[in-house]
């Protein structure tokens, strides 16, 4: 049986080959374990990343037998994990403090946020995870950190429009990440490593990436936000907020839903009513077999036809394997 890989495990498996930290290629590795298609014929494949990842994690504990605690490493909860990238002061611990109900501290002195502090931000029946990191600056970027930045699903650069140089603010986290490999990229779909023009070369790791502007109330907020619109319009999507006054909070989680491009799909026990409180969420561009192995490993070979209920269908339409499916689709499997 073919293996069918997922872009999302695609994904991961270049981040574990660009991996220069054993910490970076656990995280990659785990990942590739957990975004794997489960079925029979990926069998092999996730016995081997088991074998691997056990390896790697003995092997981490070190001569002397002392644990390695890796603070950073976050595990992925809901849909997708967004971490929050920026210098001090920005209001990234406000934003997850707004949105979520994770108890992080809010002050408006630098560097309150010591380790990544994970929160749950729910949006209509998923819950999108969001991850404070500590602040970073031109000269300095915690050891470690770029390990959960790279197996993150976006990164959120967090500006404050209530800054005197804002541009600085998204300047600086910006040259950290190219100095270290990385770059951000505004694609919705998981992005490939390019192949470099010089095998010597080792090429920039694509992570879709965007500009969270905060402080939309200050005074300063017009003038600013159209100076950093104007300055990254071409390489990343801006998107304000105020956690002061409320405004376009409420609009973030529809976001993030949208730029992780996946799809929610309800499955239908036939005869019974439809499950609408534990959805599947799948890659944008997913099909009834995707579904089928979401399901249950075995389910693919075992899957006569499927119905569909859904907007861009007739209510129970009969479709075939290959069909592509929306947004909250109801589908139906029969074996």
């Amino acid at each position: 049986m073919p293996a069918n890989l997922t872009p999302e495990y695609k994904k991961a498996e270049k981040e574990y080959r660009a991996a220069s930290t054993p910490q970076e290629k656990l995280a990659g590795l785990e990942k590739m374990l957990a975004t794997i298609p489960k079925h029979k014929g990926t069998d092999h494949m996730q016995g081997d990343l088991k074998r691997r990842i056990s390896k790697l994690k003995n092997a981490s504990q070190g001569s002397a037998g002392a644990r390695h605690l890796d603070v950073f490493r976050v595990e992925h909860s809901g849909i997708g994990q967004v971490v929050l990238l920026g210098t001090p002061n920005v209001g990234k611990s406000a934003v997850v403090a707004s949105t979520t109900k994770a108890r992080v501290q809010v002050a408006d002195y630098p560097f309150t946020t010591a380790m990544p502090a994970p929160g749950m931000m729910p949006f209509e029946d998923v819950k999108i995870q969001l991850v404070d990191l500590p602040p970073v600056t031109a000269e300095h970027i915690p050891p470690g950190m770029m390990g959960a930045i790279r197996s993150a699903d976006i990164v959120a650069v967090v500006v404050s429009l209530a800054d005197e140089d804002p541009l600085t603010q998204v300047q600086i986290p910006l040259e950290l990440l190219k100095a270290r490999g990385v770059s951000l990229v505004r694609d919705r779909q998981v992005p490939e490593i390019p192949e470099p023009e010089d095998p010597d070369d080792r090429p920039l790791f694509p992570i879709r990436g965007f500009i969270l502007a905060t402080h939309m109330n200050a005074p300063t907020a017009g003038e600013n936000l159209e100076a950093i619109t104007g300055l990254y319009a071409d390489q990343l999507e801006v998107f304000a907020v105020s956690c002061t006054t409320g405004e376009n909070l409420d609009q973030l989680g529809a976001y993030l839903f949208e730029f992780l491009n996946v799809v929610r799909v309800y499955s239908k026990v036939p005869g019974k009513k439809v499950d609408k409180k534990d959805p599947f969420v799948l890659p944008r561009g997913s099909t009834v077999m995707d579904m089928a192995q979401a399901v249950h490993r075995d389910l693919p070979d075992q899957l006569r036809y499927a119905r569909i209920w859904g907007a861009n269908t007739y209510d129970g339409q009969t479709v075939h394997r290959n069909h592509v499916l929306s947004d909250g689709d109801v589908l139906e499997l029969h074996t």
